[in-house]
């Protein structure tokens, strides 16, 4: 098989980077070894950030933020759910931390309310009256699945072509460069390209060894824990440095509670601890008591997060932006690797990794997925028909197997 550019990787990203390159007009084919979604993006408590929570620590990866939640709600408003968030500031909080995050987002020219906790708990009873103040800030809730199919059946209209549950097996690099890709599964085939994106999130060095390169991963798992919603309509945020179990998550009836962060070897195979489960639910009960419910599921996802951007630092201050690498200096000339982000500024990763790609080609194309509505934009149903039609495994959605 022959096309131009092959993207391994069917989460956010690469569906992303399909799209992309399809809407500039390069023949482009997507792989996976699972479902679309499968990764990180259908494993994550799927919060469409504003930026709030990174704005005092890294201000320009919370700009991303920012500048992405709003070009999501405007070209994928079926995808998202509009709740609003809040950073809660508890008694015993630093009330130096909550005004240093005030101001930073500010700074970011954001839209934040500061609330007393009284007029916190008119909007949430829910929440515990240690609140002694909160920030008003414009998070939403996505879908993950629907996104990711959204932006599939975008890059399928615009000519790509998606295969999944079809793992690469191996990569071939010939005279410096990459030269063709050996897919098994349901493909079963030899794809050759003049060009190969590794996109597979917390496998990226294991898909990048198989082309003789490096890519030095650091991944992290987390856990989310799915309780009966008590009538939690926004997402809550302590209001102190990143921790484990600072975030409630409403999703109709349920409400997702995360999450930890705990170094692995291998995102496949790494011991999901019940102590961290307890802990979770217990963190999120001192923002909101009624969370204190039985479980009724978990599920873990790993964070796709580079090593050289996380040296040197300290258990939870972690880097939230991304990496883009390009091999040709390890002779693998066409290989790109894209690694680190999140979900709200996965098309921001995508445009930048076509934007190299396109220079490699001779493609002069611009990018045009900031203002191009996605299939379904306003139409949930039919998001959902197409999550069936392509098939997904995600759990944050209720769909997979963890589900």
């Amino acid at each position: 098989m022959q096309t131009t550019v092959l993207v391994i990787g069917g989460g956010a990203t690469g569906v992303g980077v399909a799209r992309d390159l399809a809407l500039r007009g390069v023949e482009v084919t997507l792989v996976d070894r699972g479902a679309l979604a499968a990764g990180t993006t259908g494993r994550s408590h799927g919060v469409l950030h504003s930026g709030a929570r990174y704005a005092e620590a890294d201000p320009s990866d919370a700009a991303a933020c920012l500048a992405e939640n709003r070009v999501l709600r405007e070209v994928a408003p079926a995808c998202l759910d509009e709740t609003g968030g809040y950073f809660l500031q508890l008694a015993g909080d630093d009330p130096d931390y909550f005004e240093r995050k005030r101001a930073a987002c500010a700074d970011l020219g954001m839209s934040v309310e500061t609330l007393s906790g009284a007029e916190l708990r008119e909007r949430v009873p829910e929440a515990t009256p240690a609140v002694e103040r909160a920030l008003a800030v414009p998070d939403a809730v996505v879908s993950p699945s629907r996104l990711v199919v959204a932006n599939a059946a975008a890059a399928s209209e615009a000519g790509a072509t998606i295969h999944t549950h079809a793992p690469v097996e191996g990569i071939r690099v010939a005279d410096g460069a990459v030269t063709g890709v050996d897919v098994g599964g349901t493909l079963d085939a030899t794809i050759r390209a003049d060009a190969v994106v590794n996109a597979t999130g917390p496998w990226a060095g294991r898909c990048a060894a198989l082309a003789g390169v490096s890519v030095p991963m650091r991944p992290t798992r987390g856990v989310m824990v799915g309780v009966e919603n008590p009538g939690v309509d926004a997402v809550l945020n302590r209001c102190r440095p990143p921790a484990d179990g600072d975030i409630v998550v409403p999703r109709g009836d349920e409400a997702v509670l995360g999450t930890t962060s705990v170094a692995v070897d291998d995102p496949d195979d790494f011991e999901r601890s019940e102590a961290e489960v307890a802990r979770t639910v217990a963190e999120c009960a001192a923002m909101c008591p009624a969370v204190d419910r039985p479980v009724r599921r978990t599920y873990w996802g790993v964070r796709p997060l580079y090593a050289p951007d996380e040296d040197g630092r300290d258990g939870r201050a972690i880097s939230r932006g991304f990496a883009l690498l390009d091999h040709a200096a390890e002779d693998a000339a066409g290989f790109l690797t894209i690694v680190g982000g999140k979900l709200t500024t996965y098309r921001k990763m995508a445009e930048a990794t076509a934007d190299r790609v396109c220079d490699r080609l001779g493609v002069s194309a611009a990018c045009r997925t900031a203002d191009r509505p996605l299939p379904g934009a306003d139409d949930p149903a039919e998001l959902d028909a197409l999550c069936a039609a392509f098939g997904v495994d995600a759990p944050a959605d209720g769909r997979g197997a963890d589900a």
